[in-house]
């Protein structure tokens, strides 16, 4: 059975916690994808209800999932099937938690490929590769990139090899510190070409005949005639959602590791403000007031909708190049996306690796080193296969559609099966502040609706017609010669879910748990010698803890 005795991973200090949530959420999208939403969305139309759904979605989903994690903790689960069992006496819940273990692990692997191209571009900008290119060579240099030669899986693998070398360290020494050396990295760089867009590019007009300042005031200036349109509010919920990585399990691992007293409200909300500075602040004062300065409005909005790849990786080193020290402006934009990228994917890593120490007594460098031959694997069926389709399938139905479903699961699990008194009083306890009990409706009723809403429609709208193979996640008719690489993808996807499944039913029959009467505590002074003994003599796991009770 699983070592009960193995000393479980901890934050090291709050501002490590919270820099390291911040890490998890900001990622690639607060830079490449939220630009080219607000830039196709209205710009300042965008905007309100983005603000919106930040507050009736994003964030009762982040408290969510905090007081999730900090729950299954108590009970020495750091892995979502874990963390619902604790949540539902009932034997699906366990499997329902198989999502938040396969979502992340399918996202870390194409994921990672992607944070490979930004460190990548980072060497090529401050050795001028990109020096004097005009915007269809750089097209052509990424078009080049991406079809998979020696170049690009040389920095694929050097970047997989970074990643689980920090996640090997565990929580304290690895992930908390690369969160303290990264995250104030990426703010500093993203304050300098802040500053540098907004001061060079507004003292002069582009080739559009606009700045830096009518790009801001694009994004800020709102039509409120646009807001009648669903698709604007469909837009801008996405984005919070995604954002914030909701839906994914892995605030609920980082929280796993909270003590039982820790604060969960107002380090949720450190962390949504920092998330939503890189985002709106940085993220919207770079590359969309750049795009602007140099291809006016119309033109930004042009290359928005040619997506978030040739906006960030085409647009923007030919911004930069034209500016002086233009090499080491390129080296900056593509190092914030690495570091963006980095401390995302470490977080996907997390549930995985938590189930295979928790449920099996595996020591977490060999696990690390395992999962990282399992990213390597499937990585470079992206690699070959990125023009076939093979990751737009991947990123639709596990980064988008499966976080969805799987954020409905959470917040309809914690708030209604393990009723709102508790749930209630889970966020609250050792918190610094109090909510006002308007949240607890908000929590209950309006999240779950909001959040319902949008998932039926993703599924009418998107997840059918792909699914029959009448569209492409792109919106466009599948090629017939791609058919088989997309049921390839289909088909890996839906192996790592079974995979993921069986070995949650191992876990539990070796392990002697008892869906229906439920996990054991942790923090239980009694229970813990009762497991360490236990564990020595392997014998069945100790009797479960009492529910807790609705006051």
């Amino acid at each position: 059975m699983a070592d009960a005795s193995q000393t479980r991973d901890a934050w090291g200090s709050r501002i490590g916690l919270i820099l390291a949530m911040a890490g998890n959420a900001v990622g690639l999208g607060n830079f490449l994808r939220f630009p080219v939403q607000a830039a196709e969305n209205g710009g300042g139309s965008f905007m309100v209800p983005y603000f919106i759904a930040l507050l009736l979605l994003g964030i009762p989903l982040m408290w969510v999932e905090w007081g999730i994690g900090r729950h299954g903790g108590r009970y020495g689960k750091g892995h979502v099937p874990g963390m619902l069992a604790a949540l539902w006496r009932h034997p699906a819940a366990k499997y329902l938690g198989v999502m938040g273990m396969a979502i992340p692990i399918i996202v870390l692997i194409y994921y990672t490929y992607i944070e490979s191209w930004s460190l990548a571009y980072a060497v090529f900008s401050i050795s001028g590769t990109f020096q004097d290119r005009s915007p269809d060579e750089m097209a052509s240099f990424l078009a080049d990139y991406q079809s998979g030669g020696a170049l690009a899986i040389g920095f694929f693998v050097v970047t997989l090899a970074i990643n689980v070398w920090v996640i090997s360290k565990g929580i304290e020494h690895g992930i908390e510190r690369l969160a303290k050396i990264g995250m104030p990295v990426l703010f500093l760089f993203a304050v300098v070409l802040a500053g540098v867009v907004l001061f060079a590019l507004t003292a002069q007009p582009g080739a559009g005949g606009a700045t830096a300042a009518d790009g801001l005031e694009f994004i800020y200036s709102p039509d409120f005639s646009l807001l009648g349109s669903p698709s604007v509010w469909l837009a801008a919920a996405g984005q919070i959602f995604f954002t914030l990585s909701v839906g994914m399990g892995t605030l609920s691992a980082y929280a796993s590791y909270l003590k039982k007293d820790d604060d969960l409200l107002l380090s949720g909300l450190a962390t949504s403000a920092t998330n939503e500075t890189a985002e709106v602040v940085l993220g919207g004062t770079i590359a969309i007031p750049a795009a602007v300065a140099f291809f006016g409005v119309t033109g930004a909005v042009a290359i928005a909708g040619e997506g978030a790849f040739n906006l960030g990786f085409v647009t923007m080193p030919i911004v930069f190049q034209s500016l002086p020290l233009g090499a080491f402006l390129g080296f900056m934009w593509f190092g914030l996306l690495f570091f963006a990228g980095i401390t995302s994917s470490v977080a996907m890593a997390t549930p995985l690796i938590a189930f295979f120490r928790e449920e099996f007594g595996a020591r977490r460098e060999p696990v690390a080193w395992a999962l990282g031959g399992l990213v390597l694997a499937a990585g470079l069926l992206h690699v070959a296969l990125l023009d076939r389709g093979f990751l737009d399938e991947w990123d639709y139905w596990a980064g988008t559609f499966g976080l969805a479903l799987f954020a409905l699961v959470e917040v309809v699990l914690f708030m209604w099966v393990f009723k709102p008194e508790n749930a209630w009083r889970e966020l609250h306890e050792g918190a610094d502040i109090r909510l006002p009990r308007v949240f607890k409706l908000v929590l209950t009723y309006v999240t779950p609706a909001y959040l319902g809403l949008l998932f039926l429609w993703w599924a009418v709208a998107d997840a059918v017609p792909i699914l029959a193979m009448e569209q492409t996640p792109n919106g466009t008719p599948y090629a017939p010669e791609d058919v088989p690489v997309v049921l390839l993808s289909r088909g890996v996807m839906v192996l790592l879910l079974v995979v993921g499944a069986v070995l949650v039913r191992v876990a539990w029959k070796r392990n002697g748990y008892d869906d229906r009467a439920g996990l054991p505590l942790v923090d239980d002074p009694a229970l813990s010698r009762q497991a360490r003994e236990a564990a020595e003599v392997g014998a069945p796991a100790v009797p479960p803890a009492p529910a807790l009770e609705v006051s």
